[in-house]
């Protein structure tokens, strides 16, 4: 080991100006043995830096090279593993953990006592040795700071040789005066032990020389000593005179204190009496309240404009003082509890006498407005509320001190203003809805109608007058109005009955004037309600500070039902009770007020809708704007509500008109003694479509109509087809061909979008039956010559040339002629005469359709004339035979027939 270790200090250390100090051979633990070794080092320059190294061999094997170096100022903790028993194993704390194992114990324990005494004199921070015996630590001298500055040149003793022999390095100087000693001593090289003895005996001589100098300097050192005695004695006598006027600034600081605890008490004292003056002067300035104000709420005039305003300003100060925010303890001060009490009176006093004063103004109102209604009675208008409103404004800030500071009695006057007013406003609607019942029911039309049913009468007119009547007695028949059904008369028409007939109206007794009239008449009534609603609903959200749009925290525990009774029936006096939200209380009280409006509305709708069926389409339109315009301003407001409810019933009353529409389609009889024509309810599903289109004009329930047409017009081609089956006088085909061309032509003309595909269908189905009208009555006007050519045909069918027919005995030219001779143009004319006649029987005028049927029939005639000319020169080429008259004779025949008719 010793040979490596000077090996190692030649090789590796000397060139980095280092010194070995001590060296372990280990090897990693836990893995394959790879030895290397473990040096702890120290620089030779100033300052010294220690460090510990890792050397490994070679892989060559011939030389060693450093591997890595960490500063022992870097090392935390040397953990030896077992202080008792012999163990090889230690670890060394850097930044991280490294695991070692020596080839000796002895190594391991001689390496960490070299690390100790190293951490001992290098290192300021101490590293901590774990499991290490004490016996390796060996404790040195020791040495304070000052006189061993940093460990320099200290030597550690009791260790180590070659760490207490510590080489140090001749500087210059030194070098310089030992080269001067040696040059004058001959035998300084060749003979040390004189040249040391020399120097012995040199440093003897010295040190008389310094003995000599100190004894012959005794007597400055006695002078030097009596002047020290002399200042001790000064020093004695300032004592003496710092200690008397200590004693004399300790009486002066037991006075300063006296005066500064004293100075406390006096601003303690102040400041108590600020604290005082200024809880004085919050009571006396919170909870003050003017005589002017007092007076105001006790006597104030609550009629006058002048007098409001005083009033409102008193209660609104009132209310400030009785929430103004006491500081702890202020409630317990007997003048803030009277105080206190003399608020409650006041406003006890005040809140009675306001609601007293509302309550006859609400009353007095009612009848100022009862006395209005006359003027009313006779116009279709109703009465305007806003100088009630304008009135009552005034006491809007009133009203909103009175929710703040006693809701009972807000509360209150709640439910007696919807009392007084729901009465008011039943007058008033119930009025203005008969005089639009008799605007309905007054129309020159109306006599007509019950003249031609005279069976009916009685029946008509009491449910009239049943209708004329109250809303009550028009609620207690709606069941007689939904048995009520008027039918048209019966030389009206021939058939049963039609669209018009389950309206109660027939097209002759209702024109578009009556409807126009019904019409104008049911959109001022919706135009009337519309602004008193929202102007009632705007007044009661003003007056009674109730929130449109904003809701209140709580829930309503049990709310007020239609027929009377309190918003909330438990409160706490003065406390607003738990709502749902200011909105729903507005809902509630419209609902109260304007409770008859939704039952006057139905009721006329009813009455509408016995009047004439077809009035559910304007009904359902403008009730439709209505509501949309309303959903538009608040989806959930009273007016958007209850329009909706009616609206459904609006369109339950459509859908009932076109569901008995198409039931009596399906109930339509035909005569079996005359010809059927356009059947009634295709006339009128156009005069239907027609209506409704002028009536569905960019309406925005445009969908239901459309819907309503699917309906209508499958019921339309469904029975049509129906009557063509059962129809006996007129052929099925003919049926089918003017009612197709009929519906074709008006959904042509009206041009409605979604009965595109049915416009489609209803021109195939004409065409198609036109031609097999044609055919079928046209048949085979040359019936002989037809069967000739037909055997003509089956011949050459059966594989027989065309040119060699002829000689067929059947079928020769002899035979051909023949027939031909009996069909002269004389006699074709009068076949083709009483063909006309036959098709204008089974035609109606009203369709107009016979020009095109004989002009098609025309066209059937010349093609198969056509085709038998075809037949006659393919099979007798050359035979010269050719048919007794020409096309030209037969557009003559035809054109003259339709002029003589």
């Amino acid at each position: 080991m010793t040979a490596i270790k000077h090996a190692l200090q030649r090789d590796i250390f000397t060139p980095n100006d280092e010194r070995l100090l001590s060296i372990v051979n280990v090897c990693k633990a836990g893995k394959k043995k790879k030895n290397c070794f473990l040096c702890a080092t120290v620089t030779t320059e100033r300052p010294v830096q220690v460090k510990m190294v890792k050397v490994k061999k070679s892989d060559k094997g011939d030389f060693y090279k450093r591997q890595i170096a960490w500063a022992l100022r870097d090392l935390a903790v040397v953990d030896a593993k077992d202080a008792i028993k012999e163990n090889p194993e230690f670890d060394l704390h850097f930044e991280k953990i490294y695991k070692w194992v020596a080839s000796s114990t002895a190594e391991k324990n001689a390496f960490i006592s070299c690390i100790w005494k190293l951490n001992q004199r290098y290192l300021r921070k101490k590293i901590d040795f774990v499991n290490v015996s004490s016996q390796l630590l060996e404790e040195l001298p020791k040495v304070t700071e000052e006189s061993v500055p940093s460990g320099e040149n200290q030597s550690v003793t009791g260790g180590d040789e070659e760490v207490v022999d510590v080489y140090q390095e001749l500087n210059a100087r030194e070098e310089q005066d030992i080269e001067i000693m040696m040059e004058g001593c001959e035998c300084a090289i060749s003979n040390a032990e004189a040249f040391a003895e020399r120097l012995s005996r040199e440093l003897q001589v010295l040190d008389g020389a310094n003995i000599q100098s100190i004894m012959a300097s005794e007597k400055q050192v006695n002078i030097l000593m009596k002047l020290l005695d002399e200042a001790l004695k000064e020093v004695d006598q300032i004592e003496l005179k710092l200690s008397s006027y200590e004693e004399m600034l300790q009486s002066v600081k037991e006075q300063m204190d006296q005066i500064s605890e004293s100075n406390h008490l006096i601003h303690l004292s102040n400041t108590n009496n600020v604290k005082l003056l200024s809880e004085i002067e919050f009571l006396v300035n919170h909870m003050d309240l003017a005589k002017g104000h007092i007076k105001a709420l006790q006597e104030g005039d609550l009629s006058s404009s002048r007098g409001i305003e005083a009033c409102t300003n008193a209660a609104d100060a009132l209310l400030q003082c009785m929430n103004v925010a006491l500081r702890p303890g202020h409630d317990m001060l007997q003048a803030v509890k009277q105080q206190q009490q003399r608020f409650s009176d006041l406003r006890e006093q005040f809140a009675r006498r306001l609601a007293s004063h509302l309550n006859n103004v609400f009353v007095q109102q009612g009848h100022d407005q009862s006395s209005t209604l006359a003027q009313h009675s006779v116009e279709l208008a109703l009465p305007n509320h806003h100088p009630f409103h304008r009135d009552l404004l005034r006491y809007a800030k009133l009203m909103e001190w009175l929710k703040n500071t006693d809701y009972g009695k807000y509360e209150g006057l709640t439910k007696n203003y919807m009392d007084y007013l729901s009465r008011l406003y039943e007058r008033e609607i119930k009025d203005f809805f008969e005089v639009a019942k008799i605007k309905m029911t007054g129309t020159t039309k109306e006599s007509k109608k019950f003249a031609t049913l005279p069976r009916k009468e009685s029946a008509v007119k009491q449910e009239t007058e049943s209708l004329h009547g109250s809303s009550g007695k028009l609620t207690g028949s709606t069941s007689s109005l939904n048995k009520l059904s008027v039918q048209s008369s019966g030389n009206r028409r021939s058939q049963s009955s039609s669209l018009l007939d389950m309206g109660n109206m027939s097209a002759s007794d209702l024109d578009v004037a009556d409807r126009t009239k019904f019409d104008k008449i049911f959109e001022q009534v919706l135009s009337e309600l519309e602004p008193l609603c929202l102007a009632e609903q705007d007044f009661i959200s003003k007056f009674f500070k109730l929130q449109q749009h904003q809701s209140m925290p709580g829930t309503m525990t049990e709310a007020e039902d239609l027929d009377g009774g309190t918003l909330s029936r438990q409160h706490n006096a003065g406390v607003p009770p738990p709502v749902s939200s200011e909105k729903d209380m507005i809902r509630q009280m419209m609902i109260k007020i304007f409770r008859c409006i939704e039952p006057e509305l139905n009721n006329l709708i009813a009455l509408g809708d016995k009047i004439d069926s077809f009035n559910s389409l304007y009904m359902l339109v403008k009730m439709s704007h209505h509501v949309w315009t309303a959903q538009n301003v608040d989806p959930a407001s009273f007016l958007s509500t209850t329009l909706g409810n009616v609206l459904v019933t609006v369109k339950r009353n459509f859908d009932k008109c076109i569901s008995n529409q198409i039931r009596q389609m399906e109930e339509v009889k035909i005569s079996k003694k005359s010809k059927v024509g356009i059947l009634p309810f295709v006339a009128e599903f156009e005069e239907f479509a027609g209506l409704a289109e002028s009536i569905f004009k960019n309406a925005e329930r445009r969908g239901d109509l459309d819907k309503a047409y699917t309906k209508l017009i499958r019921g339309v081609f469904v029975n049509v087809e129906k009557v063509a089956n059962e129809s006996q006088k007129t052929p099925r085909d003919v049926v089918m061909m003017e009612n197709f061309h009929h519906i074709f032509a008006t959904l042509s003309r009206l041009k409605i979008s979604c009965l595109e595909a049915e416009k489609k269908e209803a021109k195939q189905k004409y065409t198609d039956h036109l031609q097999s009208y044609v055919i079928y009555s046209l048949g085979q006007p040359l019936e002989k010559l037809n069967h000739f050519f037909e055997g003509v045909e089956a011949r050459v069918a059966q594989g027989i040339r065309e040119e060699e027919v002829s000689y067929q005995l059947a079928f020769n030219k002899q035979e051909l002629r023949k027939v031909i001779k009996e069909y002269p143009g004389k006699e074709v004319k009068k076949g083709l005469d009483n063909l006309y006649k036959k098709v204008d029987k089974h035609l109606c005028e009203e369709e107009n359709l016979l020009q095109v049927v004989w002009h098609s029939m025309q066209d059937e005639f010349i093609r198969q004339y056509k085709h038998f000319e075809g037949l006659i020169a393919r099979c007798y080429p050359g035979s010269g035979v050719t048919m007794e008259f020409t096309i030209q004779d037969i557009l003559d025949y035809c054109s003259s027939i339709a002029q003589s008719h």
